[in-house]
């Protein structure tokens, strides 16, 4: 019959020795070590890292200072043209010149999605596209355009210059009395 319990006799008893003190701190040594060259290596990809990122910052930099350099390079380009038709026009004194490069001026302007902000009498006032320069006292609803004396523009829709508008203002009934009030003080 087998017991449950464990044989104890057949274990042999291991002792335990301490290193040699020598040893000890070669092997302390040899950690520390190890551990200096870790960080050493760590250090130096912590730089490459640091550099990859400026590096990465200064071409941004550059493609984006490129970029807004050239930004209108297309758009002038495309009034080249305009203008040499423009100068011919002076050279020959001849009227019709000028309204093909009119023409052409609206055309490269469209291209470039700049369009007119030509408000008609009777519009709406609208102060985020259009700027009151008078206000009259017309026959027309408050707040309407009367009249347009210069011309708006939108680059998409972003305002470039507003319309310069005269607004109709309300009629005064009374114009002789006090602007303050309805009533008299006499």
């Amino acid at each position: 019959m087998h017991s449950r319990h464990p044989q104890f006799d057949k274990m042999q008893e291991e002792t335990v020795q301490p290193q040699d003190a020598g040893n000890a701190e070669n092997t302390l040594e040899q950690q520390l070590a190890e551990a200096l060259a870790r960080i050493e290596q760590q250090r130096e990809a912590m730089l490459r890292v640091a550099a990859e990122a400026e590096n990465a910052r200064k071409r941004a930099q550059a493609e984006a200072s490129t970029a807004q350099k050239y930004a209108l390079e297309r758009f002038a380009e495309s009034l080249l043209p305009t203008l040499d038709s423009l100068e011919a026009a002076v050279k020959t004194g001849d009227l019709s010149g000028v309204e093909l490069t009119q023409r052409q001026l609206q055309g490269a302007l469209e291209k470039s999605h700049v369009r007119e902000v030509a408000p008609i009498p009777g519009e709406r006032f609208d102060p985020h596209r259009h700027q009151a320069m008078a206000a009259v006292e017309a026959d027309a609803e408050p707040n309407t355009i009367v009249a347009t004396m210069q011309k708006g523009y939108l680059l998409h829709d972003r305002v470039l210059r507003p319309a310069l508008v005269t607004v109709a203002k309300p009629r005064v009934e009374n114009p002789a009395g006090n602007p303050i009030s309805d009533t008299d003080l006499d």
